[in-house]
């Protein structure tokens, strides 16, 4: 939601793809995520920014190996800093920039798919990452398709992060909502 408060474009752009395909007689529901590819460009874009845990869980090499060029014996702990590597200008175009449309080459020759690893990646990937990705997507898309958002006159959003094993804000989001026309729908 923060970036969608600082990028008001973005949230339109979303606002628009749910009411194109899903109307406003019901609400967004799991099967709709596949029709809704800028909504999960959008949650995608957000992970690779702010993964949830800068550090994925650490791994031991059962054999002597070389990573990126480095010789690491057998048993070393590997820690693999994901949020660096989302914010690489070497992998990313302007890395510090929210852009979801960045996502949409996912089988081209950038292969975001590859270098976005906010539940690790290959074989040792999160168990849930594709649960993770669809109930955030589905609660995001909800909170788009049955609000208009906001953020409160006057304040800047901080987007300051906190340090340690989990990255959250510093400082919580503080946004305005007004119920969109669905909700009257929805409470009858």
């Amino acid at each position: 939601m923060t970036n969608l408060l600082k990028h008001p474009q973005v949230l339109e752009k979303a606002r628009l793809e749910i009411d194109e395909k899903i109307g406003e007689d019901r609400l967004i529901d799991e099967p709709d995520l596949a029709e809704l590819p800028y909504l999960q460009n959008v949650v995608s874009e957000t992970f690779r920014l702010f993964p949830v845990a800068p550090l994925l869980v650490p791994r031991t090499p059962t054999k002597d190996m070389k990573i990126g060029g480095y010789d690491v014996p057998r048993d070393t702990i590997v820690l693999v800093n994901a949020w660096a590597i989302h914010r690489d200008p070497k992998l990313w175009d302007d890395p510090e920039r929210f852009v979801p449309e960045r996502c949409n080459n996912v089988g081209g020759s950038e292969n975001y798919a590859n270098k976005l690893m906010p539940f690790g990646n290959g074989r040792r990937i999160c168990p849930g990452a594709g649960l993770g990705q669809r109930i955030v997507t589905l609660a995001l898309g909800s909170l788009i398709q049955c609000f208009d958002w906001e953020n409160v006159k006057g304040e800047e959003i901080d987007m300051t992060e906190s340090t340690g094993l989990g990255m959250h804000k510093m400082d919580p989001l503080r946004a305005m909502c007004r119920p969109r026309p669905i909700m009257a729908k929805l409470l009858i």
